[in-house]
């Protein structure tokens, strides 16, 4: 096995992790006061901070519903929302900086193991828990052990980034079956021992009008995918235009026949369906019988199983990679009429993500992806789960922890329209 694939155990460093939390805020987040608005400093993302985040809004009341279930005699697993990458860690970095300082998290081994010996030794130092894919067993074990000593480890229960900020993901079990661990190893010594699962939201608003910016993204998003403009088309219209575009050359890649007239959700949903059935028939499982998600896993499972076959294995692979990459844009899209300019950049970000690759300038915005300008973190923290108290499944339990996130996410969205927080275009992808 390549060093990326070997779980090693984080060596946090007490100094290192506040020192960095000191970073974070002020080169990742916030940016330098009186250089990050000024030419040509508001050029460089290090004094413009790095995810442009220039406010925190973190209620008192919020914070101590967080700050309550971590310490001693407890076990906690902090579980926020996903929605946007790079920025994920910076944020969920300053919310555990003043809650639990020491919490662990996870994070991709391709970050963790993937650039070099001494950046895993710095994440190790920071106390990051490297993601094994197919083997997380080291990792979950750590993690048990870590959060029975009190710190909290902090883990993203819908998995990979959506880029999809105003709706939570079905969850992973991963954080309730770690808890539920933790229960029962902790109850062993301390019959009053609680375990805490507690879910956090953020949700990232631009200050101002981006348009400008934004306009000048999906141009670049255009010209690198080679996708014609149309003069009269809106900035949402060109969104749009892009995805019913790839959408097509996809349709084509694989012998079907597209029709613009039919809506986008319409022929996705058809290019799915017909995916869904020749990877079936490739990974031996019966056609229709499967969700497309739970198509992927077995998929997935087939790849490792199956190390031999490398015809087959390029097809399951072809196939479950598009599949996936078309389930990034959900029902959600074309749910409402009216779409913010802060949809709008998940858009571009999320197609960039996906199809941009191959130059320098891609593989950065990839892994650092930059905002179209300046915006304000709204963090919340929902009512936690005291699985010590909860005797419901796993899977009961992620419908609840699902339903508080998703419940908390609304009102907070509708409390931010409500003060003119958002400007708003009609929705190209709304059909009634």
């Amino acid at each position: 096995m390549s060093r990326i694939d070997v779980f090693v155990a984080p060596r946090p460093n007490a100094t290192l992790i506040k020192a960095m939390t000191f970073v974070n805020r002020i080169v990742m987040l916030h940016g330098i006061p009186g250089l990050r608005d000024l030419l040509p400093f508001n050029r460089l993302a290090g004094l413009r901070g790095v995810a442009n985040v220039r406010h925190i809004d973190f209620p008192e009341d919020d914070r101590q519903r967080l700050k309550a279930c971590c310490g001693a005699g407890k076990a906690t697993f902090i579980t926020p929302n996903h929605p946007e990458f790079f920025t994920d860690w910076m944020i969920d970095k300053e919310v555990v900086s003043r809650v639990s300082p020491l919490a662990a998290s996870w994070a991709t081994h391709g970050v963790v193991n993937g650039l070099g010996r001494l950046m895993q030794k710095f994440w190790l130092a920071n106390n990051l828990i490297a993601q094994i894919p197919g083997n997380s067993g080291a990792a979950k074990e750590h993690s048990v052990a870590w959060a029975l000593k009190g710190h909290g480890v902090l883990l993203h229960p819908e998995g990979g980034v959506g880029w999809h900020a105003n709706i939570v993901a079905p969850l992973l079990p991963g954080a309730v079956e770690m808890g539920l661990e933790a229960l029962k190893r902790g109850r062993l010594t301390d019959p009053d021992f609680k375990v805490w699962i507690a879910p956090v939201i953020w949700k990232l608003a631009f200050t101002g009008n981006v348009e400008a910016a934004l306009a000048k993204e999906c141009a670049y998003v255009e010209r690198s995918l080679k996708i014609e403009r149309h003069a009269a088309d809106s900035l949402p219209e060109r969104v749009h235009r892009i995805y019913a575009t790839l959408l097509s050359r996809d349709e084509a890649a694989y012998g079907l026949r597209s029709d613009e007239r039919v809506s986008y959700d319409a022929r996705q949903k058809d290019l799915l369906v017909e995916l869904g059935r020749r990877l079936a028939e490739l990974v031996s499982v019966g056609a229709g019988t499967l969700d497309s998600g739970e198509l992927l896993r077995r998929s997935r499972r087939w790849l490792r199983e199956n190390t031999d076959d490398t015809g087959s294995r390029k097809q399951v692979r072809t196939l479950a990679d598009t599949i996936q990459r078309l389930r990034r844009v959900g029902p959600w899209a074309s749910a409402n009429p009216r779409i913010t300019q802060e949809e709008i950049a998940e858009h571009l970000k999320r197609i960039r993500n996906d199809y941009c690759k191959g130059t320098l300038r891609d593989t950065i915005d990839r892994f650092v992806p930059q905002p179209a300008g300046p915006r304000r973190a709204h963090i919340r923290v929902p009512d936690p789960l005291g699985l010590h108290a909860y005797k419901g499944s796993v899977e009961a339990a992620l419908v609840e922890l699902h339903d508080r996130m998703q419940e908390t996410i609304t009102s907070t969205i509708a409390q931010l329209q409500a003060g003119g927080g958002f400007i708003f275009y009609a929705n190209p992808f709304y059909h009634r």
